[in-house]
């Protein structure tokens, strides 16, 4: 009582002797008097939230305080400072800048690989497919994991992963076994980087700030790629190819630990939830095997019985998928619910073609340059470099354009891009300078999946619910990574079929870009006629996450 006699009698001395010194004064204690009147309302509302139980820690008070039941608990933006923010912003992009260097690595040193372990070139292909093939697949999961487990324990988990595999691959022997540990190492990058995707979703409202942080996370696609290119390129020129192994599990083991200490704790969406490990199951050993089949095909040859049995039991794994989803799973790892967003559908499906004709142009402008004109590997790297600089633009465009463009014309921008690339490569000639034709292809390959993966990803995360953030950015992340794989497997056997059994490498090369070409252009179609979704001018969580976050 003593306290608010105080509090009106310091009121009404204000009141008695305005001025400009007291100004300041009167603001500052309605701030503090709407302060104290927020407070009190959130102490009564916890206080009927709170249950009975002794037990109940301060953190689960806070979370029931928000509205949002315990077993949905996730992480808030109010929770950390702006400047954390940026801070945790920053190693999370850097965190996908690292895991993306392999892919990078694998396209421009694969060749040299290959030959300093005695594979052929065709057999070569596996070093540049092998991560991102368990990448896409095990990013379908690792959402899903994210939920039930935290983000940020996925994203621990996967670091961890991957620094011990990158490093043994330096030890590997043959294309067998250097495959084979990329690929394990690639089931890394797949658990991290959908978490981070969802980190990134549940910390920043939908706004310029998670528009922001969206498109850098973007750029780090082409700069990833590209920088791993050059990485490689310098390493194999002037040492041996396993220093770049260890090389990158080390900068992984920095970068990461970084990054983990950088991330806020999270509390896991659905802590008491279930993870569908028979539709995780399912669901990566079809993806595995259908990739697995494509890309061994043209080593091995179509005449291999093997390959058409394993073709089949992927085809079957994904029916039983598909039905174990729809009618028998209790926990999803894709819930059907994001099937329900406007266009999603046809959406994902113009990305399946559109970025199988990115990672189609990526790798044949590789063997391109170092087979039909000699470049050497550090050369070739350098020539990637475009598409970094290019590419970390595109992105920050794509985020411009997002609130102002319709979707539809923004992934249409993405397989036109996409097409022209694959047109560029497909007519250059056998002796011509980089400027004429190469160059401007890297510049306009900045404008493919920086568009696309950008504006999908702001979209969807702008329409799903805030509990499925990880399922959706799972599923975009599966289609960017998994696709760059696969296509390599289509356009392998385009090449095989077309290059007079070996003898004119220029002719295969051509017809797999022809086939790239085709792949954009049924994309475009798609885009245009069958995807509709309004600009994105969303500021602030909306509906049911509104609420929980009042």
């Amino acid at each position: 009582m003593a306290t608010t006699d105080n509090e009106k009698s310091a009121k009404a001395g204000m009141t008695l002797r305005p001025n400009s010194e007291n100004g300041p004064i009167n603001r500052r204690l309605q701030k503090t008097s709407s302060l104290l009147t927020d407070l009190e309302k959130e102490d009564k509302r916890r206080d009927q939230d709170r249950p009975d139980s002794p037990s109940t820690t301060d953190i689960d008070h806070d979370v029931e305080a928000r509205g949002v039941p315990l077993g949905q608990a996730s992480t808030r933006a109010s929770t950390i400072t702006k400047k954390r923010g940026y801070i945790f912003m920053i190693f999370i992009v850097l965190t996908q800048l690292v895991q993306l260097f392999p892919y990078g690595a694998g396209v421009n040193g694969a060749l040299t690989i290959g030959r300093a372990i005695g594979a052929s070139d065709v057999q070569a292909a596996w070093i540049a497919a092998s991560y991102p093939l368990t990448q896409g697949a095990f990013v379908l999961i690792s959402g899903r994991l994210g939920s039930v487990y935290g983000h940020k324990f996925m994203l621990t988990l996967g670091g961890t992963w991957w620094v011990f595999w990158t490093l043994a691959t330096a030890y590997g022997k043959n294309i067998i076994g250097i495959s084979f540990m990329r690929a394990l190492a690639g089931i890394g990058g797949g658990l991290m980087q959908p978490n981070s995707v969802a980190l990134l979703g549940i910390t920043f409202p939908p706004g310029k700030q998670r528009n922001i942080a969206f498109a850098l996370f973007g750029a780090m696609a082409p700069v990833g790629a590209a920088g791993g290119g050059v990485i490689a390129g310098i390493f194999m020129q002037w040492t041996d190819w396993p220093w770049l192994f260890f090389f990158l599990g080390l900068l992984g083991l920095v970068v990461y630990g970084a990054a983990i200490l950088a991330v806020p704790e999270d509390v896991p969406l659905d802590p008491n939830g279930k993870v569908d490990w028979i539709g995780a199951y399912l669901g990566v050993a079809g993806l595995i095997l259908f990739n697995f089949v494509w890309n061994q095909a043209p080593a091995a040859g179509w005449d291999q019985p093997y390959i058409y049995v394993l073709l089949i039991v992927s085809v079957l794994h994904f029916a039983a998928f598909l039905l174990w989803e729809a009618k028998f799973a209790s926990s999803p790892i894709m819930p059907l619910d994001i099937w329900k967003a406007p266009s999603f559908g046809p959406l994902m499906l113009t990305l399946v073609f559109a970025f199988m004709s990115v990672g189609i142009y990526v790798w044949y402008v590789a063997v391109f340059l170092q087979n039909i004109r000699g470049w050497d590997v550090v050369l070739e790297g350098c020539a990637f470099i475009p598409l970094a600089i290019c590419g970390s633009g595109a992105a920050f465009i794509a985020a411009w354009l997002v609130p102002r463009m319709s979707a539809q014309v923004i992934i249409a921008l993405g397989c036109i891009a996409s097409a022209t690339i694959n047109i560029l490569l497909a007519t250059t000639p056998r002796h011509q300078t980089y400027w004429a034709m190469i160059f401007p292809a890297m510049i306009v390959t900045a404008f493919t999946i920086d568009l696309m993966f950008a504006a999908s990803q702001i979209i969807t995360s702008a329409t799903v619910s805030k509990k499925h953030q990880g399922p959706a950015g799972s599923l975009i992340s599966t289609l960017l990574t998994y696709c760059l794989s696969i296509g390599l497997g289509f356009a392998g056997t385009v090449e095989k079929y077309t290059n007079r059994g070996g003898t004119d490498l220029i002719r295969g090369y051509r017809s797999a870009a022809y086939f790239g070409i085709a792949l954009a252009g049924t994309a475009l179609i798609i885009d245009v006629l069958f995807v509709r979704m309004k600009k994105n001018t969303v500021e602030g969580w909306q509906g049911e996450d509104a609420e929980n976050e009042s």
